[in-house]
């Protein structure tokens, strides 16, 4: 099977750890030159030495645009062009409630959440606008999915992402851009910090625990030629959770409901 990526450069924000680093391998792995961008210089300089000539790490903060827009620059210069933006480095938030929640870590999480993942578009958006088009994949959360009540400043900043995305989907597909989402649920990274198994249990359908490959997984498709057609779309990688509770939780549910019914009926 040929290389998915073959002769084409991409970026990954967040690449050095967690669905950004699976993301990173897979695509070098399917032929692409890739710059890794993160704020952890040691792990990101680290994965890039290790993937060899085809991959080069630049220390970005996207949640500052002349960084970004260098970070850019330098995928340019070093490796020719810039075919693939994903925008993926993500922090989480407080998960107090809101009326015990002060706010504090808002303007943080919407700086990288959500404006790093404008600036890259709109800087990588310059660039392949006249250079044949490209592919922008946003990382946004099955939280943003779902209702639920905390992290709320996390879920806040997703759900926007998804509606930025939508926009300039819209706004950039003249210009051959593809801009799409990629929605991961429940899978183990640096800012997962709960406990996956009971969670999976209660509300995801398929009770197998994903992984940053199969996000990865997703990502290569939407950035290769076979998602030729798509733009505009959110794509959850949740194990179903999106579409509803697991039918065995389901039946739990309603046969609780109905011994209490029946209690109040007696």
């Amino acid at each position: 099977m040929d290389q998915e990526l073959a002769a084409k450069v991409a970026i990954v924000t967040g690449g050095s750890g967690g669905i950004g680093r699976a993301m990173v391998e897979l695509f070098v792995e399917q032929g692409a030159q890739v710059v890794i961008a993160d704020v952890d210089v040691g792990r990101g300089e680290e994965l890039a030495a290790d993937l060899g000539p085809a991959a080069a790490f630049r220390r970005t903060d996207v949640a500052d645009p002349d960084d970004v827009q260098a970070l850019v620059d330098f995928a340019v210069d070093r490796f020719g062009g810039l075919h693939v933006m994903c925008n993926n480095a993500g922090v989480s938030s407080s998960f107090r409630r809101l009326l015990e929640n002060d706010l504090r870590d808002l303007q943080r999480v919407m700086a990288v959440n959500l404006f790093g993942v404008m600036y890259g578009c709109r800087s990588a958006g310059l660039h392949m606008a006249g250079h044949g088009g490209g592919a922008i994949i946003n990382t946004t959360s099955m939280g943003a999915l779902t209702g639920g009540s905390f992290p709320i400043v996390y879920r806040t900043s997703k759900a926007a992402i998804i509606q930025f995305s939508r926009s300039a989907a819209s706004d950039l597909a003249e210009y051959g851009i593809r801009v799409n989402c990629i929605a991961p649920g429940h899978i183990s990274t640096g800012i997962t910090n709960y406990d996956l198994g009971p969670t999976i249990r209660y509300s995801q359908p398929l009770q197998r625990q994903g992984s940053s490959a199969d996000v990865a997984n997703a990502v290569l498709f939407l950035a290769s030629d076979r998602a030729a057609q798509i733009a505009g779309v959110v794509l959850p990688v949740d194990g179903g959770t999106a579409a509803g509770p697991p039918f065995a939780q389901t039946q739990l549910l309603l046969a609780q409901a109905q011994g209490q019914g029946g209690a109040d009926a007696g």
